[in-house]
């Protein structure tokens, strides 16, 4: 799984995983904390939620654009700084008045701004790493290792924010709203890990970065292939359509942010017990990951060192698990969005199953084409809101209203927490399927002089699926809970059914 790819994939995955444990920090407690300290609606914390996804989804075609121009090295750098003073202002306590809300949107505004910059760029010196012939057909595997990346620093963003918070209302005495802050504040700390682990390890990707330093070099080792007019509108056209498509996955998928969240805050059980609450717990998830990755290394590993250190990785963590059980006592409390959980702990855990399963395919000579996964993707992304229509049924309209002065949804039911593990499992699934897969295809298949822009455009189309987002939070408490799923799965079949028309010209190009 990890034999044969270039150094650099894992220091940029390294680089990449900083920021996003920052990011995903943020992002884990942002609805809450637009409703608690300015008392917004849920409508309107979704409008604000979605259009900061979407400007940070958006601007990478900018970041691209600006990179095919002054290099890809360059703007990483420009945009870890930018972001940095936008967590700096978001982690400044200033209450809920207008001048609070000014701030807390400039902040956003940098945010954005700075991962446009950061993110698409960095994700395509990834893909210029496979440009080099011996690695080429390691391009999809790279990006699931990416990918698996960027979610071991999301796994732990969830628990951070609610422990953070937690501690300096409980250990400082601040105020459940001004807490919020303390879990932005980590972000700026991930950022200077992040820059650090990238600069220390520059030497292995430094003729990857473009710019004007290396172009000579670059167009002596790495020829710009050339393209007919046909063949280049043939590829932009076909990238597209799957960007289209994206458009309807991302919307669906980042419910998890906005009306998921609403879901575990005021219709799930907000206590766990016994096997259940382990599954609360981040550090026996962990544990699950090394077992995972452990049996994956006992069958791949060639030498009996290698194997009994991969035993090692499966009973010890396999043996604190049994003891962390035998210690299960009491009640464990339940925080909506300590289940955001799930999602990346899922994509780092099932990382090893899908490129088993689709290298096995390939052998075969059936691995499906990535335009076809990305189909598939959306199917089971349907699969996922289906059930939440099943936990749904008999549930009442959401209720808001005044707690305590301030905007808040009311716990009106205890529904299993069982309901939204699983469609988060479900829904990994469909992300295993489209999102990796969609960005080493947009690699591969963009034109190599508008290889930022493409990646770029890959971008805008989560930005839109963001914007989108907000729909879920527009419709809560405006329509029963069925129906609001119902939207979400009709979008997913449509999106689908429009991909399999268009496989033909898809998979022409790839």
């Amino acid at each position: 799984m990890f034999e044969g790819q270039p150094k650099g994939l894992f220091a940029l995955a390294l680089a990449n995983t900083g920021e996003r444990f920052g990011y995903y920090t943020m992002i884990a407690v942002f609805a809450l904390f637009l409703r608690a300290n300015f008392g917004l609606e849920p409508g309107t914390a979704g409008v604000i939620y979605s259009t900061f996804l979407g400007l940070v989804y958006f601007l990478p075609l900018i970041g691209g654009i600006m990179a095919d121009k002054f290099g890809f090295g360059k703007m990483v750098t420009t945009g870890i700084i930018i972001m940095f003073a936008g967590y700096l202002l978001l982690s400044l306590p200033m209450g809920g008045n207008t001048v609070a809300m000014l701030v807390m949107l400039a902040a956003l505004l940098f945010i954005s701004l700075g991962t446009g910059l950061f993110k698409g760029n960095l994700q395509v010196m990834v893909g210029n790493l496979y440009d080099d012939p011996k690695y080429a057909d390691k391009r999809d595997s790279a990006f699931s290792l990416f990918y698996m990346a960027i979610n071991i620093g999301a796994m732990f963003a969830p628990t951070a924010a609610v422990k953070i918070k937690e501690w300096g209302e409980n250990s400082l005495g601040m105020s459940g709203n001004d807490a919020y802050h303390l879990a932005f504040a980590v972000a700026c700390v991930s950022l200077i890990v992040s820059i650090a682990i990238y600069y220390a390890f520059r030497p292995l990707y430094r003729h990857v970065e473009g710019g004007n330093k290396t172009a000579a070099v670059q167009a002596v080792e790495q020829p710009v292939e050339e393209l007919s007019k046909e063949d280049t509108k043939a590829r932009i056209v076909a990238l597209c359509l799957v960007f289209a498509v994206v458009i309807f996955f991302w919307m669906a998928f980042h419910q998890n942010g906005l009306s998921l969240t609403y879901f575990a805050d005021e219709f799930t059980q907000t206590e766990s017990t016994g096997l259940q609450s382990m599954a609360f717990n981040v550090f026996n998830l962990f544990l699950v990951v090394l077992i995972v990755y452990g049996a994956f290394g006992f069958f791949q590993s060639k030498t009996p060192k290698g194997k009994g250190i991969s035993c090692a990785f499966v009973l010890i963590p396999i043996a604190i698990l049994i003891w962390q059980y035998t210690r299960v006592d009491g009640v464990t409390k339940l925080s909506a969005p300590i289940f955001q959980q799930f999602n990346p702990f899922y994509v780092v855990a099932l990382t090893p199953f899908s490129m088993f399963i689709f290298s096995y395919l390939a052998k075969k000579g059936k691995e499906p084409s990535a335009p076809r996964k990305i189909a598939y993707g959306m199917l089971v992304a349907a699969v996922a809101f289906i059930v939440m229509i099943i936990a749904s049924v008999g549930l009442p309209m959401p209720q808001t209203g005044m707690v305590d002065g301030e905007m808040k949804g009311l716990h009106v039911a205890d529904v299993s927490a069982n309901w939204l593990i699983g469609t988060y499992l479900i829904l990994t699934f469909g992300e295993l399927l489209l999102s990796p897969m969609g960005i080493s295809f947009v690699s591969k298949v963009a034109p190599p002089k508008y290889k930022g822009m493409m990646m770029g455009g890959w971008f805008v189309a989560t930005a839109i699926g963001n914007l989108l987002v907000s729909v879920g939070g527009l419709l809560w408490g405006k329509l029963p809970l069925t129906l609001v799923w119902t939207v979400f799965l009709v979008l997913c079949i449509l999106s689908a059914l429009f991909m399999f028309a268009m496989m033909k010209r898809l998979e022409k190009v790839s």
